[in-house]
């Protein structure tokens, strides 16, 4: 089932054509600034994507989005839709399964969909899909999910009122979850392997003030443990190698992403140590026509800042690059 969050309609199914000049994969900020600049350009273009808005719809505050202050981040996706239907830009809630070039040698690329049959292609495809929850991979992690366990607080947090959760995690997302959790929570353990954190310290400094939540710094979690639900954390202090459980009745597991590499291997893109695209400054990649915007792209020339207001440059970068490669082609 692909989750829509925002309140704006998606266009039906009935609407996709086999052409456009360009197709932008993903529905975060990337993607729909992508898409919002390319159509600006006079550009036919379509949006295809699993969930809109991306992992901003699973943010319970956002306040460092110039201009826009404390704003919720299914209320930021909706402004950030709206600003793109009003070039009525088609948004299909789908899965791009494959991405590949045309058979007819014209230098179009093709994606194949998993719930349409129809083949769709264009000129250029921008790629913004974005990264998956990074898993901790112990015991309790997979059996228990959807039954305590969890990696979205804004989703799942309702459930735990009143009760004591823990967050894994020591960046920016971890700490946010813990602070949304202590709203609703009666306790909160913050679980990090390390004594320092990679969170804004504006981050670190309220998780410390706030007397819900309790910081258990230089620890790991060796399984999680219980039988129909998440009934208990069994840790380890990695300095002393002292273990112990502590009682939970849920778990917020914010370890960092996972590029799709395989999906983009299986494209044939260049990929860096860490899976993610290679591209170049404009976004553009080993594979003429196609472009990588947002958390999916890497190399040497990504400049690694994970803010919903670098995604959004990188989607524009990405777009006017792609602009003026279909304009090229088109003028031939």
């Amino acid at each position: 089932m692909f989750r829509l969050r925002s309140t704006i309609p998606t266009t039906q199914p009935s609407a996709i054509k086999d052409k456009y000049d360009v197709i932008v994969v993903g529905g975060g900020p990337a993607g729909l600034t992508a898409g919002l600049y390319s159509a600006r350009y006079g550009l036919d273009t379509i949006i295809i994507t699993k969930i809109l808005g991306g992992m901003v719809s699973e943010a319970p505050l956002v306040d460092d989005y110039l201009g826009i202050p404390e704003v919720k981040g299914n209320d930021l996706v909706d402004k950030f839709v709206k600003h793109v239907k009003k070039y009525n830009i088609p948004i299909i809630l789908d899965e791009v399964v494959d991405v590949y070039r045309s058979p007819r040698g014209n230098q179009e690329w093709c994606v194949k969909l998993r719930n349409e049959p129809k083949e769709i292609c264009a000129y250029a495809v921008i790629l913004a899909v974005g990264s998956e929850k990074r898993k901790l991979g112990v015991p309790g992690e997979k059996e228990l999910l959807g039954r305590g366990v969890s990696y979205c607080a804004v989703c799942d947090g309702p459930l735990f009122n009143g009760k004591t959760v823990a967050v894994i995690g020591g960046g920016n997302s971890a700490f946010a979850s813990a602070m949304f959790l202590s709203n609703i929570a009666s306790k909160v353990y913050l679980i990090h392997r390390r004594s320092s954190f990679r969170a804004f310290n504006v981050y670190v400094e309220a998780v410390k003030a706030n007397p819900k939540i309790e910081l258990l710094t230089n620890t790991i979690v060796r399984e999680i443990i219980g039988v129909d639900k998440v009934e208990a954390l069994r840790i380890e202090n990695v300095e002393t190698g002292e273990e112990r459980l502590i009682h939970v009745d849920g778990v917020f597991i914010e370890i960092g992403l996972n590029p799709p590499t395989e999906f983009f291997r299986k494209i044939g893109l260049e990929v860096d140590e860490e899976g993610r695209v290679k591209v170049n400054v404009d976004k553009s990649t080993n594979l003429p026509g196609l472009f990588v915007a947002g958390d999916a792209a890497g190399g040497p020339y990504k400049y690694k800042l994970e803010q919903i207001i670098t995604s959004a440059a990188e989607g524009a970068i990405a777009a006017d690059a792609a602009a003026k490669y279909v304009l090229t082609l088109k003028s031939k």
